[in-house]
């Protein structure tokens, strides 16, 4: 039901777009899954994403016991793919959470940041067509966060959360892109 979503030990190491926002970081979450299908095709459901947008995509299996309000929508939506640097985005962490598009370069990457507390935090959103099969993209993503005041609760709970999180919205858009494919003959 879940995709895979581990970062590799190469991935992990690499810059990042928006890496500089949050440096030193106390804490870096790193997460990494591939689509079969080519980096145009991805981008158009990344940009849309967010509260009182297109949603946080699930698989269908999840998203039936939410209420239909709440479900993500199943389709590209031309309202939504205008992003740019300086939109606010609301964000499912709490009522009044936000996320700022801090940069943006389509198709590859959109860097957001947002403030939680005293702990300042930037999550880059990368896409990469494989090296091997580029009608594949591999999607980067990455969480840095400083000042972090309990680094432990983040390096578990944090990261069991972000992993769930992640691994949940890449099935749920795994769905989407295979519903998304015209028919072969």
């Amino acid at each position: 039901m879940f995709a895979t979503v581990a970062a590799s030990a190469a991935e992990r190491r690499a810059r990042r777009p928006g890496d500089d926002l949050v440096d030193p970081a106390d804490v870096v979450m790193d997460r990494a899954v591939t689509f079969d299908t080519a980096p145009e095709a991805v981008w158009p459901w990344l940009v849309q994403l967010g509260k009182h947008r297109a949603g946080w995509y699930l698989p269908r299996r999840v998203e039936r016991f939410l209420p239909a309000g709440r479900r993500a929508t199943r389709q590209i939506q031309p309202r939504w793919q205008h992003l740019q640097a300086g939109d606010i985005i609301p964000d499912y962490g709490g009522r009044h959470e936000i996320f700022r598009v801090d940069r943006i370069h389509a198709p590859d990457s959109i860097v957001y940041t947002s403030r939680r507390g005293r702990t300042d935090l930037s999550w880059s959103i990368t896409l990469e067509p494989e090296s091997v099969t580029p009608a594949r993209t591999r999607v980067h993503f990455r969480l840095r966060m400083a000042p972090v005041k309990h680094r432990w609760l983040a390096t578990t709970a944090g990261e069991f959360f972000d992993a769930l999180t992640i691994a949940g919205a890449a099935a749920g858009l795994t769905e989407r892109l295979h519903d998304a494919r015209p028919p072969t003959a």
